[in-house]
């Protein structure tokens, strides 16, 4: 064997081990991001129930009879009465 075949071996050798453990950190970083996408999906599930639970929640807090009973007692508003409304005719 050849010193130059000796080198070619030898760099052979480190290559495989290289791409190797290449392999096997690319192996880990994928599992890492893999863990990091489910986290990240549980999370975006969650916060869709949330926000469904928030629109039923808004849903309930605007019906029209709710709203104008907290008008009525807040605010002291109450519908016009017929001396309080005024006709404007135009041209």
């Amino acid at each position: 064997m050849t010193r130059y075949d000796l080198w070619f071996l030898l760099l052979l050798i480190a290559g495989t081990v290289g791409t190797g453990i290449g392999v096997v950190y690319t192996k880990y970083l994928s599992r890492i991001e893999f863990a990091e996408l489910q986290a990240l999906r549980l999370e975006r599930q969650e916060l869709e129930v949330r926000w469904g639970q928030l629109r039923l929640e808004e849903a309930a807090l605007t019906t029209h009879p709710r709203v104008e009973a907290k008008a009525r007692k807040l605010l002291g508003m109450r519908l016009p009465q017929d001396g309080d409304v005024r006709v404007i005719k135009g041209k």
